[in-house]
C-alpha cells in the first residue's frame, strides 16, 4: 500500500457510503420512468416488473454484501470478484465493461440535461444536436478538473447533492399520491400484448436505474469499517426501490397511458405539469439537473477507481495507476472523460440518443454483474455461508442471465463492439510483464468478443441495427 493509499483508506463512514449508493442510482433514469414504462406496459405489468427487478437486484445487493464480508481483501468489487472467480481475462473484461458502462451512462446524463433545457433553448433539441454536444463536452472536462482536485472532496460534494436532489422527487410522489385519479389509474391497469413481453420490455430500463447498487463495494478501500460496505449497499437499494416504484405507479393515476408514453423526456416533468401547471415542469427540470450532475460525479469516480485498482493489480497498463498529489487517479480519469466525449459525439448520429445510450449502458453492465454473481455462487457452493447464501447467489445469477436474454441480440452485439477494442489494454499489460498474451481458454473468449464485434459492425453498416 502506498502512502497515498494510507491517506485515502478508512475515511468514509456508513452515511457517506450509503449516499454514494443512492447518489449513484438516483440519476437520469428516475426522471424518465413514467414514459419508458407507459410505452411498454400498464399498472399491472409495471407492478410485476418492479417485483422482478426489485427481487433480482436485491439478490445482487445481498451478493455484494456477502462478498464484502467473505472476501474483505478484494477492492473495487465488481472487477475483483470476476478475476478471483474466473481468471485474469474475464476479470479484465469485467473491469473494462464496467468502466465503459459508466462512461456511456454519463452520456445519458448530459443528453437528458440538454433535452430538458431544449424546452427553453430550441438549439439543444432532444440533447443530441451540435450545440448540445459541444456544451456537454465542455461540461465533461469541467467535471474532470473538479474531480482531480481530490477524491474525498468530490465524495463529500456528492453527499450534499444526494440530499438536495431527493427533495423534488419526494415532493413529486407526495403530490401524485394526494391527487391520484382512481378512474384514470384503473383505465391504465393493462398494457398491450403478452404480459411477459411487456415486462421484458422494461428490464433494461430497470437495470439502468439500479446501476450503482454496487457503489459501496467499489469504494470498499475507503470504508471506515468493512462491514459498512454491505450495510450501505442494502440500505441504499431498499430506499431507492421504494422511490422508483412510487414514481412509476403513481404516474398512471394522472393521464392516460398513451399520453404519458408520448411525452418527451424527462417525462416526470410532463406528468407533474399536468397536475400543478407549468411550475411543476420547471421544478422537476431543476431537480433533474442537480440529480444528474451529482450522479455524474459519483459514476465518474467509480469508473476511474476500477481502472486504477486494476492497474495496481497489474491487470491494466501501468500508466493507469498514476495519481496526482491529492490522491486522484488522474490518468484513469482522463481516459474516462475521453471515452465519455467519444460516445457523446456518436449521439449526433442517433435518432433517440437517450434511449440508445440508456440501453447500451445497461447491456455493458450485465457481464460484470453476471460474473460477480457467479463468483458468489461458486464460493457458496464450496460450503462458505450455508444454504441461505447459496440460494441468494443462485437467484442473483439466474436474474442476471435473464437480463442478458431480455437485452436481445442488438445490444449484445453493440456491447461486443465496445468490448473488443479494449483487448488492446490487456495485450499492453501482458507485454509489460513479459507474459504470454492469451491462454487457450482466453483465446476462445477473445474469438467470441471479436466475432460479435464484426457482426455488430456489419449490422450497423447494413442498417439492421439502428442507433
Amino acid at each position: 500500500m502506498t502512502s497515498t493509499d494510507s491517506r485515502a483508506a478508512g475515511q468514509l463512514p456508513l452515511t457517506m457510503l450509503t449516499a454514494m449508493v443512492v447518489g449513484s442510482m438516483v440519476g437520469a433514469g428516475v426522471f424518465s420512468l413514467p414514459s419508458n414504462f407507459a410505452q411498454a406496459t400498464g399498472v399491472f405489468g409495471a407492478l410485476i416488473a418492479w417485483m422482478v427487478a426489485g427481487a433480482g437486484m436485491l439478490m445482487l445487493a445481498l451478493v455484494f454484501q456477502t462478498l464484502a464480508v467473505r472476501r474483505p481483501r478484494l477492492d473495487a468489487g465488481v472487477y475483483a470478484y470476476a478475476k478471483a472467480g474466473f481468471g485474469e481475462f474475464p476479470g479484465f473484461f469485467s473491469a473494462f465493461g464496467y468502466w465503459a458502462s459508466a462512461c456511456v451512462g454519463n452520456v445519458t446524463y448530459w443528453v437528458l440535461i440538454k433535452s430538458t433545457l431544449g424546452g427553453l433553448v430550441p438549439a439543444f433539441g432532444e440533447g443530441n444536436t451540435v450545440p448540445a454536444v459541444v456544451i456537454s463536452v465542455a461540461g465533461v472536462w469541467a467535471f474532470h478538473l473538479l474531480i482531480i482536485s481530490g477524491v474525498r472532496e468530490a465524495a463529500s460534494i456528492n453527499r450534499i447533492v444526494t440530499v438536495a436532489k431527493l427533495v423534488p422527487l419526494l415532493l413529486f410522489v407526495v403530490i401524485l399520491a394526494v391527487t391520484l385519479k382512481a378512474g384514470v389509474f384503473t383505465a391504465n391497469l393493462w398494457g398491450d400484448g403478452p404480459l411477459f413481453e411487456q415486462v421484458r420490455a422494461t428490464m433494461l430500463v430497470t437495470v439502468f436505474v439500479f446501476l450503482g447498487v454496487e457503489g459501496a463495494s467499489v469504494y470498499s478501500r475507503y470504508a471506515r469499517r468493512r462491514r459498512d460496505v454491505g450495510r450501505a449497499t442494502v440500505l441504499g437499494f431498499l430506499g431507492v426501490l421504494a422511490l422508483f416504484a412510487s414514481v412509476t405507479l403513481l404516474s398512471y393515476g394522472v393521464l392516460p397511458r398513451a399520453e404519458i408514453g408520448g411525452m418527451r423526456q424527462p417525462s416526470m416533468a410532463g406528468v407533474l405539469e399536468a397536475v400543478v401547471g407549468p411550475w411543476g415542469a420547471a421544478f422537476i427540470g431543476v431537480g433533474l439537473i442537480v440529480s444528474v450532475l451529482g450522479a455524474y460525479l459519483a459514476w465518474t469516480l467509480m469508473a476511474a477507481e476500477v481502472l486504477f485498482v486494476a492497474a495496481k493489480d497489474d491487470d491494466m497498463p501501468a500508466f493507469l495507476r498514476r495519481e496526482n498529489r491529492r490522491g486522484a487517479p488522474v490518468t484513469a480519469l482522463v481516459m474516462t472523460a475521453s471515452l465519455t466525449t467519444l460516445v457523446l459525439l456518436t449521439t449526433l448520429f442517433s435518432d433517440d440518443a437517450f434511449t440508445f445510450t440508456l440501453k447500451l449502458c445497461s447491456s455493458l453492465s450485465l457481464v460484470p454483474y453476471l460474473l460477480a454473481a457467479g463468483y458468489a455462487l461458486m464460493i457458496a457452493g464450496r460450503g462458505e455461508g450455508g444454504r441461505g447464501e447459496l440460494t441468494i447467489a443462485a437467484l442473483a445469477t439466474a436474474y442476471t442471465a435473464f437480463l442478458i436474454f431480455a437485452a436481445g441480440p442488438q445490444f449484445l452485439l453493440l456491447s461486443c463492439i465496445v468490448y473488443a477494442p479494449g483487448v488492446v489494454l490487456f495485450v499492453i499489460t501482458r507485454r509489460e510483464h513479459g507474459r504470454r498474451l492469451f491462454g487457450p481458454g482466453e483465446l476462445v473468449l477473445l474469438a467470441v468478443a471479436v466475432a460479435g464485434a464484426v457482426i455488430g459492425v456489419a449490422a450497423l453498416a447494413t442498417g439492421r441495427i439502428v442507433i
